[in-house]
């Protein structure tokens, strides 16, 4: 399956008014610059948070609290545990799920971010060192999950 499948069945599952115009452009960016893959990688990530965080009980909760307070919403492996805690009955997706775990698994003996982040390196590593074959593989991760999405 080429990278170009995997985008088409992303934006198949995508969030229609949300995220499949953002999924089509980039798209188009990568395939006239295949080159762009390290600009298109974070938002790559953030898509994966959210895709998962739509099939958990945090989904659609407002930013903010009933007092105006910033809701504090689970990330990355705290994220993870709370959808395979939820999806008990999908055991296809549990298991895709520990697949995705790769992506925000510490790599560091003492971790700075207690929240399981370092690996999306939000922030962490400039975007030079990441790999094209890395931002594919997330493409198509991505696309194996996205069936599963509750948007």
């Amino acid at each position: 399956m080429s990278v170009f499948d995997d985008f088409e069945t992303i934006l198949d599952y995508a969030h229609f008014w949300n995220w499949a115009p953002d999924w089509n452009v980039a798209k188009e960016i990568y395939s006239h610059i295949p080159e762009a893959y390290s600009v298109l990688t974070p938002f790559a990530y953030s898509y994966l948070e959210e895709l998962i965080r739509s099939t958990t009980s945090e989904y659609g909760i407002p930013f903010l609290d009933r007092n105006g307070e910033k809701y504090h919403f689970k990330v990355g492996m705290g994220l993870i545990k709370l959808a395979k805690k939820e999806n008990t009955d999908k055991p296809e997706y549990i298991a895709l799920l520990d697949k995705m775990k790769k992506y925000f698994m510490y790599e560091y003996e003492h971790p700075a971010d207690e929240n399981g982040r370092n690996k999306v390196v939000h922030g962490h590593l400039h975007p030079r060192f990441w790999g094209k074959e890395e931002f594919e593989q997330l493409i198509h991760d991505i696309a194996e999950l996205s069936p599963f999405a509750g948007f």
